[in-house]
């Protein structure tokens, strides 16, 4: 028996296929889906997509099954970035799934789930009740409706492409060079159509779409996925370089040496872009992002919004505040242009816009929006996650000048320095941010903490 409980993750189902995830209950997801979001009694329809791995199609097709099982249609836009799944969701103003394991291993595979017009599924707001439903199909057989819906199949990159070309014009930029390390994933899909033509010229890495990914993990926030990228940007002289993750909805940068841009960069140069078209408007930031981000929204008008790190979190700030942007440090990019989903791909075309409309290189321009340094995100193997954070809070609690609070894990802050250690949802891990001024107050706190954190 399957374990549901296990593959239904706090936004999203993930697991290895077919021992921990098969098409049996991608079938009965989908028919739990129609029930948990009462689509029959609201647009009647859902709204697929699948990236390119070898067990995709399959499970697509059976959660498509269990769909038209309880007499809801099916819009099936075939092979398709999970942004390109979300516009498909915002436009038809639709719920939709996208089949995808995003940045992970080749054996895994997984979920995303949206309401209509992109709206977050998550473990408060519907997917909790989906696995209940579904562990009750997989014990005792699926509910039988009285008449099956209509699976029709619609292709919309185009129309995700001109979107995406409407809200960010690249035509009066000067010409660029830019490498794009697609990672056998999506965006060896996307991006052909999204730069068909134009002032960039793209150099391709890896745009064969294959799921056993034969060259490297399409998971550029680990470093060495990023070093055939760094090198090829160096060879080419390219302007600059581009990765995407498995299912490209994240896009990560480097700059015209090579060098990582940090996704906190992006966010405040993305920032201070859409303040510039909408003043005064609120943007949201995740309580990982450089303490760069708010002080960047702040002088350009806008309204800084701190929030816990996770899409459904950023989405329903989004929401109250009606904010225009937000970032993650993931690298992960939200738009309200964008029904509030997060999108690589609009991210990159900001990047390319603020390049393009100057003439400084890359390293030059958004070094403008690296003000501190950052540990980087240091994951550690903790027996009891609780107790380890309640000890480092004991430790810093009460000593002057040090603020601490709890929004997600624990933040103790300084006027030079912060840091945030937080529990993961699915591992015995703690998971270390640590930012200050500079390099070498930066490694002590970092070294302080991990002393506390490892018992040293």
């Amino acid at each position: 028996m399957v374990d549901v409980a296990g593959i239904f993750k706090a936004y999203d189902v993930r697991g290895v296929v077919p021992d921990q995830f098969d098409e049996s209950v991608a079938r009965a997801t989908g028919a739990a889906f129609v029930e948990v979001l009462d689509v029959l009694g609201g647009p009647g329809a859902v709204v697929i997509g699948y990236d390119m791995r070898p067990s995709s199609p399959g499970l697509a097709a059976a959660f498509a099954e269990g769909v038209a099982s309880t007499g809801a249609d099916v819009i099936d836009i075939g092979l398709a970035s999970t942004d390109q799944l979300y516009f498909a969701s915002g436009r038809l103003d639709l719920p939709g799934a996208m089949f995808t394991a995003s940045h992970n291993p080749a054996q895994y595979n997984g979920i995303k789930m949206c309401r209509a017009g992109a709206a977050p599924v998550g473990s408060d707001s519907g997917l909790r009740d989906i696995a209940d439903l579904v562990a009750k199909a997989l014990t005792e057989g699926p509910a039988t409706g009285s008449a099956a819906g209509h699976i029709t199949h619609k292709d919309l990159l185009t129309a995700y492409a001109d979107h995406l070309h409407h809200l960010v014009d690249l035509s009066g930029i000067r010409p660029l060079t830019v490498v794009v390390d697609a990672g056998n994933g999506m965006g060896g899909h996307t991006v052909p159509a999204v730069f068909a033509e134009g002032p960039v010229t793209i150099v391709p890495m890896y745009f064969e779409l294959d799921g056993s990914f034969p060259n490297h993990e399409a998971n550029p926030l680990d470093p060495k996925n990023l070093v055939d990228l760094q090198a090829k940007v160096r060879e080419t002289g390219a302007d600059l370089g581009l990765a995407f993750d498995g299912d490209a909805d994240r896009c990560f940068v480097v700059d015209e040496k090579g060098d990582p841009i940090s996704p906190s960069a992006i966010t405040g140069a993305v920032a201070v872009r859409e303040l510039a078209k909408h003043p005064g408007s609120a943007v949201i930031h995740n309580l990982i992002t450089s303490k760069a981000v708010p002080e960047l929204i702040t002088e350009h008008g806008g309204t800084p919004v701190r929030a816990r790190v996770g899409h459904s979190y950023i989405k329903q700030k989004m929401a109250e505040t009606d904010a225009v942007f937000g970032g993650e440090h993931s690298a992960h990019y939200y738009f309200r242009d964008f029904w509030r989903a997060d999108t690589g791909m609009l991210a990159a075309l900001h990047v390319l816009a603020a390049l393009g409309e100057q003439d400084k290189p890359a390293g030059e321009l958004f070094a403008e929006y690296e003000r501190y340094v950052a540990s980087g995100e240091i994951n550690n193997k903790v027996a009891d996650a609780a107790a380890t954070v309640a000890a480092i809070e004991d430790t810093y609690s009460g000593v002057e000048g040090v603020t601490v609070d709890h929004l997600d894990g624990l933040t103790v802050s300084a006027g030079q320095w912060w840091f945030n250690v937080r529990a993961s949802n699915t591992e015995p891990l703690l998971r270390l941010n640590v930012e200050a001024a500079d390099r070498p107050e930066m490694e002590r706190v970092r070294d302080e903490v991990l002393a506390l954190i490892t018992g040293a």
